[in-house]
């Protein structure tokens, strides 16, 4: 992929991820802060940590395009202060977009550099912006089938829900 091809996917991309953001906030906003516990397996993240994994990894993933390398993930303890579903919605839109500016600011040259994700894959900027859309994507659905189950109502996501007029 040449750099001219790598701006142009990557503007759509950008996009594409600035749309998920809006729907990524309504389930956020949609999880009971008194049911944060739930988790519908032992295996499965408790719905806090999930709330912490989408707030902390979408804004460390755009981050590490941005910066042109990859840092440890950042720590989704109570440490990280998000404590429940208003902390994070406020921390993503504020940190994920931001990052995602940054991004939209990388030239065609940059997107096609070759980033190391701590040693378990390389591939491009401009193919980590994909990885990013779709990492979000895959835990909000997570996030928004915990959601009845404890006790809250599902918004649109890509039309509208059983729970939405």
């Amino acid at each position: 992929m040449d750099p001219r091809e790598a701006s142009t996917i990557a503007a759509f991309l950008i996009t594409d991820f600035a749309q998920e953001m809006q729907t990524t906030q309504r389930v956020l906003e949609a999880v009971p802060a008194d049911r944060l516990d739930y988790q519908p397996d032992s295996k499965s993240k408790t719905g806090l940590d999930l709330v912490r994994h989408i707030t902390l990894e979408d804004e460390w993933i755009l981050a590490c395009i941005a910066n042109g390398a990859f840092t440890a993930p950042p720590d989704g303890s109570d440490a990280c202060g998000i404590m429940n579903p208003t902390d994070a919605v406020a921390l993503y839109k504020v940190n994920v977009g931001a990052a995602l500016d940054r991004v939209r600011g990388l030239s065609g040259e940059q997107l096609v550099e070759v980033l190391d994700l701590l040693g378990l894959m390389q591939a491009s900027r401009v193919n980590f912006l994909a990885m990013a859309v779709k990492h979000s994507v895959h835990h909000r659905g997570q996030l928004s089938t915990y959601l009845r189950a404890m006790g809250g109502t599902v918004p649109g996501i890509y039309g509208p829900s059983a729970d939405t007029p």
